[in-house]
């Protein structure tokens, strides 16, 4: 199966890769054609309204619940800031049942009233759950997009992550925290995140969903592959998503 594979590969014309470390990881295969960069799509939801006063304020995590998640690290940084007025929703699957560590490491750092799961959730009600978050968080190792974070800044809501994911563009946009592995550098970016005022998460949020509608909207995402293949084709230049060698 992999030579067949292998020999697929080989007869395209053009590689797809949905961030820069894919392209990277496929130029380490061996791989010589050219790569389209193009980033996985979603349809935009509506903004939450913002809410003032709102009482407790959320930090949520949406994935699998599954030690690649860093969900672990997560406890420890909110133990180390155990921020007032907040609380921290998990929702996502149970997997290879790390649910039962995440669980311990909460009730031995005294943090049990201030997580909740409420399980895998999808459709209208998790996009009603992103829009409730006033904070994202995604303390992965290691993602190869992450679309939640895509999710969660359509939704205006702005986010934490770390560099395992290839969201550099969080820090750049202003529109988040990206941050090393480990408990620490995502207690300090929880810290700063949890400080800030109501109106300055606000407007973090709202320049992570221009971000989402420029670069990550269907149409947008449309617009990058149409060209890509005129290209192919002989129709047009080479698009600015497909990399140079």
């Amino acid at each position: 199966r992999m030579e067949r594979g292998r020999m697929l590969d080989d007869q395209a014309r053009v590689i797809r890769a949905t961030a820069e470390h894919e392209a990277l990881a496929i130029r380490k295969l061996g791989f010589r054609q050219p790569i389209a960069l193009i980033p996985n799509g979603i349809e935009m939801p509506e903004r939450a309204e913002p809410a003032n006063g709102k009482n407790p304020r959320i930090l949520l995590f949406v994935g699998r619940i599954y030690p690649v998640k860093g969900l672990l690290n997560l406890v420890k940084a909110w133990a180390a800031v155990r921020p007032q007025g907040w609380r921290c929703i998990i929702a996502g699957p149970d997997e290879a049942g790390h649910k039962r560590e995440v669980e311990a490491a909460i009730s031995d750092a005294g943090l049990g009233d201030g997580f909740s799961f409420p399980g895998a959730i999808d459709g209208s009600p998790k996009w009603d759950l992103y829009r409730s978050a006033d904070l994202f968080v995604l303390p992965s190792f290691t993602e190869n997009f992450g679309l939640v974070v895509a999710e969660a800044l359509a939704c205006g809501v702005p986010v934490v992550t770390t560099r395992g994911t290839p969201w550099e563009c969080l820090q750049v946009r202003d529109c988040g925290w990206w941050v090393d592995i480990g408990a620490k550098p995502l207690a300090a970016a929880l810290r700063e995140a949890t400080g800030a005022t109501d109106a300055r998460r606000r407007e973090m949020g709202l320049r992570g969903r221009q971000l989402v509608e420029g670069r990550y909207a269907w149409g947008s995402i449309g617009r990058s592959m149409a060209g890509v293949y005129q290209w192919m084709l002989g129709r047009a230049p080479r698009p600015e998503c497909v990399l140079k060698s």
